[in-house]
């Protein structure tokens, strides 16, 4: 299984949307950079990801899962854009926010502390880990 970082604005895309899809889930769709894009045709189903809140919260609020591997993104007649489908599996107990990643010492090296911008990236086992430690999971 590998883990990944899913970055939303809540006013486009919030986690309560996400979790009113259900079992169903909804595509990620939307997606406009070839790093991000990249990273979802690696996905597979079952895969993990923090849904993060960008913007104002800045935090991984919920956990979620793939439900459908790289696929045409249905907002644009572009080929070069695909997406994953994913599907919420719950909320984080205590939301992880930005602040409190770069403060621990032991998440120096995630993509998110490093790369605020990419919307899709990549999580390593230990640095779920220890998100889903500060989160009470």
């Amino acid at each position: 299984m590998q883990y990944w970082l899913f970055k939303s604005e809540a006013l486009t895309w919030s986690w309560d949307q996400q979790v009113a899809k259900g079992e169903a889930g909804e595509q990620w769709d939307g997606v406009r950079n070839y790093q991000a894009r990249n990273n979802m045709r690696l996905m597979k189903l079952g895969d993990r990801g923090f849904f993060y809140h960008s913007q104002d919260e800045k935090a991984v609020v919920g956990v979620v899962e793939v439900c459908a591997e790289a696929h045409p993104d249905s907002t644009t007649d572009d080929p070069r854009w695909e997406c994953v489908d994913i599907k919420a599996v719950g909320p984080m107990p205590k939301p992880v926010t930005l602040a409190m990643c770069k403060a621990d010492p032991r998440l120096a090296d995630m993509v998110l502390v490093n790369n605020t911008r990419l919307s899709v990236q990549p999580v390593t086992e230990a640095e779920w880990k220890i998100v889903c430690e500060l989160g009470g999971l």
